[in-house]
């Protein structure tokens, strides 16, 4: 991974942690005896911005390049030669500074001379601890950065499949509308015309109003009654339609054209030209939940269950259904009620 792409691993908050470990170590590791010699703090701020330094080269390169790739043996071999390289300066710089022997005339100066420390343990220990800090801090990040992007790809995902489903169901729905206005063009001219006002209506509201991921329930309850009125033009006088919706009506968002399918299914398979039928639509509200049962007569040559796929637009709409409102709907279906009704009822938890 690029030097540059690593940056954005390591937040502003990351830099305000180190810079006060660094301090605080810089405070321990100072002896408890006054006046210290401008020597140590020579070596303190020495040691300080190598330490600084470690913890980026570490975040920025090692860890990326090392770690991140699964090269962990060699990842642990670097780090350790960096220890090993730190600690090995610490201790040239004390000779080079002379500090063993101004320790001595400052502590003991007539003693006997101390053993000369083959390893600082102080600067040992705070190197492992930048180095700890450093990678720890870089994989959480990473991991959080990570964990933001799949969810953004999830999100992603799910409006792209959500859009394909919406376009699927406009399409079935306004191919079946236009047969309907072609076969009434040959029976009621004025009624064709009066058809074709009202699925221009409707094609306004699908084209302007249903981009937005909601739409307004009184706008699709509207809907809904401009289809029933469509269809009705070329239903005969053996079909009885009953609409009910909530009164006063709340208005919530809803997405767009969710309703739709189940109502277009009670026409398609629920209606007869020879036999008395009947088709039931109820929108109701109840506090957050929002109702809605469709009722159609059951025809046996006709009778297609929702499970078993009732053309594209149900289909789409339970996927719909599963992207929109997880855990938040219940749709039941019944093939055959007490008075020989097809049923469905969907219960939507809404704002």
């Amino acid at each position: 991974m690029a030097f540059s792409s690593m940056r954005r691993y390591v937040s502003p908050l990351t830099h305000v942690l180190v810079w006060i470990v660094l301090g605080l170590a810089l405070v321990l590791l100072q002896p408890r005896w006054h006046p210290l010699p401008p020597q140590f703090w020579v070596k303190q701020a020495s040691l300080f911005f190598i330490w600084i330094g470690l913890f980026y080269l570490n975040s920025l390169v090692w860890v990326p390049r090392l770690l991140f790739r699964e090269r962990t043996l060699w990842f642990i071999l670097v780090g350790l030669l960096a220890t090993a390289a730190v600690c090995f300066f610490s201790y040239q710089l004390e000779h080079w500074l002379r500090l063993p022997e101004l320790f001595q005339k400052l502590t003991r100066p007539n003693g006997p001379p101390r053993p000369p420390r083959v390893v600082d343990l102080g600067t040992l220990l705070i190197t492992l601890l930048v180095l700890g800090i450093s990678t720890s801090t870089t994989v959480v990040q990473k991991w959080q950065h990570d964990a933001q992007l799949r969810q953004e790809l999830e999100q992603q995902r799910t409006t792209t499949e959500l859009s394909f489903l919406k376009a699927q169901i406009n399409p079935h729905f306004f191919f079946n509308t236009l047969n309907n206005i072609y076969a009434l063009t040959a029976i009621n001219v004025e009624l064709a015309r009066q058809a074709l006002h009202t699925l221009s209506r409707m094609m306004r509201y699908v084209l302007y109003e249903t981009q937005a991921s909601t739409t307004l329930l009184s706008q699709e309850i509207a809907f809904l009654q401009d289809y029933m009125a469509l269809m009705q033009l070329r239903l005969t006088d053996k079909v009885t339609v009953t609409f009910n919706k909530p009164e006063p009506l709340r208005d919530v968002p809803v997405a767009p054209m969710l309703l739709l399918p189940f109502v277009e299914n009670a026409f398609k398979h629920g209606v007869s030209a020879t036999q008395p039928s009947q088709i039931h639509v109820s929108v109701q509200q109840c506090g957050t939940e929002l109702a809605l049962e469709v009722r159609n007569t059951l025809f046996p040559k006709k009778a297609l269950s929702f499970d078993m796929g009732s053309g594209i637009g149900l289909t789409n709409t339970r996927r719909r259904l599963d992207l929109l409102y997880p855990e938040r709907y219940h749709l039941t279906t019944t093939e055959s009620t007490s008075d020989h009704e097809y049923q469905v009822v969907l219960t939507l938890q809404v704002q």
